[in-house]
């Protein structure tokens, strides 16, 4: 076992993907939190945390191994998304006069990257003080993307068990960019069932509302009298899958498990988060509603709405992005 800063560190052998190519998990842990990142796809395969009476249960929705990955990669178990989280409409935009063309993989639209994005690249990966680096390059027109990429994601546990994943990235030539993690969470148990009714807080007094194909209008709707108002701790019901525009203060959400006594605070430097209430789960492997998603991100479609925080990187400049998931109970 290698010792970071105060994190104890491992990495071990995890099976080949279905072309031979070989994949690694490391294994962090610190004050109570187990956390285990999959090169493939910088997948975070589980999370383990105590809940109030010492117990420890994985509560990150996870597979436990690479065919499962590969044969249920639509849902996005824990993968690192990209190169852009969420929906770009028509799968093009337009950046500095030229109209860029995406692969469509939802209809006519782009969602999470495309066919081939982040979450299916076997990602190098290196021991960095209390976790991993993992780091890639996408070169230049992967899934229509203008620019060659060089990002990285570190996987962090900092002092209490809380989990931080830092996102870096640069280009070579003008691009659009919009990184998050996809792990669904259920601070019961990964394998006890709903998450529904598990109490939700989200820092956030309006959302980016959606039509039939799922992207934003591009209008900003008051959360106020909506079954979107999370301002204050409520039960998570059924039927989301919407951007809230977080206020900027404090915490950007806060999930309670009250029966375990768990709690998970996640804070970040991102303007949007996701919520995702995962209905469409069929059974295979979890079923409706098994997690709750919360996507710390960009606007989806931002490169399509200027009125939306710009989602643009450029030679010279270093994206570089934070969330936090920190673990209490009470």
């Amino acid at each position: 076992m290698i010792t970071g800063s105060g994190t104890a560190i491992r990495t071990e052998d995890f099976g080949t993907l279905a072309d031979g190519t070989p994949v690694h998990r490391w294994t962090l842990e610190r004050d109570g939190t187990r956390v285990r990142v999959l090169t493939y796809g910088g997948i975070v395969q589980s999370v383990e945390v105590p809940d109030r009476d010492g117990v420890r249960a994985g509560v990150a929705l996870g597979l436990p191994d690479l065919a499962g990955y590969e044969t249920f990669s639509g849902p996005y178990f824990g993968a690192l998304v990209g190169r852009y989280a969420n929906r770009i409409g028509g799968a093009r935009f337009e950046l500095d006069g030229r109209t860029h063309r995406l692969t469509p993989n939802e209809g006519r639209n782009q969602v999470h990257g495309g066919a081939r994005g982040f979450d299916k690249r076997v990602w190098r990966a290196r021991e960095v003080p209390d976790g991993v680096e993992l780091s890639l390059v996408s070169e230049d027109g992967e899934e229509g993307f203008p620019g060659r990429l060089a990002v990285s994601a570190a996987y962090t546990l900092d002092e209490g068990g809380a989990l931080r994943i830092t996102y870096r990235a640069t280009t070579d030539a003008p691009t659009v960019l919009n990184l998050t993690n996809h792990t669904y969470w259920n601070l019961a148990g990964d394998g006890s069932g709903s998450a529904l009714g598990q109490v939700l807080r989200i820092a956030a007094g309006r959302i980016t509302p959606v039509d039939a194909e799922s992207l934003p209008t591009g209008a900003f709707l008051p959360v106020e009298g909506t079954r979107f108002d999370f301002r204050e701790p409520v039960p998570v019901g059924a039927g989301y899958d919407h951007n809230f525009v977080l206020d900027g203060t404090g915490p950007a959400a806060e999930l309670h498990d009250p029966a375990s006594g768990r709690v998970l605070t996640v804070t970040t430097t991102e303007p949007g988060l996701q919520l995702y209430t995962a209905d469409h789960f069929d059974g295979r492997p979890f079923g409706p509603c098994a997690g709750i998603a919360l996507e710390t991100q960009h606007f989806p479609d931002s490169p399509n709405r200027p009125a939306f925080p710009s989602t643009v990187l450029r030679p010279g400049e270093e994206f570089v992005s934070t969330t936090v998931y920190g673990f209490t109970v009470r």
